[in-house]
């Protein structure tokens, strides 16, 4: 444990960081089952769930929580199932 008082403060900060980018986390993974499962359905909501999804993957990105590549990989992954479902 830490014994100077900034390096305690740092901690609480990590953690409530932490905590934060996990819910994040599991928010765009929820949002990404979600889409994938309405495209899969061929269900007529797949296309709003996908810019739904879209959306959050972005602020997240704006956040820092994920990188910008790892978003652009989850998009691009989201966009060629939607285009493969709708042939």
């Amino acid at each position: 444990m830490a014994n100077i008082k900034s390096a305690k403060k740092r901690i609480r900060q990590t953690a409530k960081r932490r905590q934060r980018n996990l819910a994040v986390k599991r928010n765009i993974n929820k949002s990404f089952k979600k889409a994938v499962a309405a495209i899969g359905k061929k269900d007529p909501k797949a296309a709003e769930l996908v810019k739904k999804a879209v959306s959050i993957i972005d602020k997240a990105v704006q956040g820092g929580v994920i990188h910008k590549n790892k978003a652009a990989r989850k998009k691009s992954r989201l966009q060629k199932k939607m285009a493969l479902k709708k042939k």
